[in-house]
């Protein structure tokens, strides 16, 4: 079997909605062998098991030993002990979002990886959605950015804030694209349903004059999923729901304009053609391009497309956030 990669070994801790695809996407993949999974859901554990065949272990312990990569998709509270086990016993791990519940949770790991030289990616799915990935060269240097994020009420969710269930995507999307570092964040949100605010509105000012406004909902009516981009000569929409992309530019209108050209003249006489430059969008799942990508990550010994530096630093701009309320 020469230049075939090593499937590696790989176990899911928890089982829940997300679980249940992280194991049957894993189950269909050509990069990973599925061992099984743990679930603190004993009834649930034997639900899945009974259900789906996926070998069921009785302890996270046990599960870590019979493993290369263990896939963590419990509740965040519990991503920090479950992520240091692992490492402990030289495991490389990927972590479903938000990385911990608290931003020195996510140094540890970040640390304790490193110490072990292993490699760990987050679960910021946005990355590998087909109409960001489409667009993603043509953002250069936004200057304003709007993000919205709404979604119906599930009461799955509620155990995180808004903030860290919702708006973490785009704030990953948002760090992964200005290159720069934040200078001020504030913000405001307002719990209805729950304890902690299910609608929230934050304003993100970068140091190269970048602004960023996001605002995220648990309470809508309707779902939204949309991010627009504003850069010098160009305008650009990425619909991370429906999947489709906008990219409407600008450049210096031609001296014999077309009958069919859009032309714009500015106050001071100076004209520009408009033109759309919509690409191509490639189908994909998004979820099973992540956790393949880090088997690649692993077997080539690359840095993952979503590091535990990434994730830490949307955790931050997150807690900032936060603490704005």
């Amino acid at each position: 079997m020469e230049n075939v990669k090593y499937m590696l070994k790989i176990g899911v801790l928890g089982a829940g909605h997300l679980g249940k695809i992280h194991l049957r996407l894993l189950n269909q993949s050509e990069k990973y062998d599925l061992v099984g999974f743990y679930d603190a859901d004993e009834t649930n554990a034997n639900k899945v098991e009974t259900e789906f065949g996926y070998k069921f272990f009785n302890s996270i312990e046990a599960l870590i030993d019979a493993v290369d990569v263990v896939d963590i998709v419990t509740p965040t509270l519990s991503h920090y002990d479950c992520a240091k086990q692992a490492i402990s016993k030289g495991k490389h791990i990927f972590i479903e979002k938000p990385i911990t519940n608290t931003v020195e949770e996510a140094e540890h790991i970040r640390e304790l990886l490193a110490e072990h030289n292993l490699r760990g990616q987050v679960g910021h799915v946005e990355r590998f959605n087909p109409a960001f990935i489409a667009v993603k060269g043509d953002i250069k240097s936004p200057m304003f950015i709007e993000s919205h994020r709404l979604a119906e009420f599930n009461p799955r969710g509620t155990d995180v804030p808004v903030v860290l269930d919702l708006m973490i995507h785009d704030i990953d999307i948002i760090l992964s694209l200005v290159g720069s570092k934040v200078k001020n964040v504030s913000a405001s949100g307002v719990s209805v349903i729950s304890d902690t605010p299910d609608i929230a509105n934050a304003r993100i000012e970068f140091e190269n004059g970048c602004v960023a406004n996001l605002t995220a909902s648990r309470i809508s009516l309707k779902k939204m999923r949309k991010t627009r981009f504003f850069q010098k000569d160009a305008y650009i929409s990425v619909d991370f729901l429906e999947k489709k992309c906008e990219v409407v530019k600008m450049k210096n209108a031609p001296e014999q304009p077309g009958d069919f050209d859009m032309i714009l003249q500015n106050a001071e006489g100076v004209k520009k053609q408009i033109y759309f430059d919509n690409p191509n969008i490639l189908e994909n799942n998004a979820i099973l391009d992540e956790l393949e990508t880090f088997a690649d990550a692993i077997n080539n010994n690359t840095p993952p497309i979503v590091t535990l530096h990434d994730g830490t630093e949307a955790l931050r701009v997150a807690t900032q956030i936060i603490n704005c309320f």
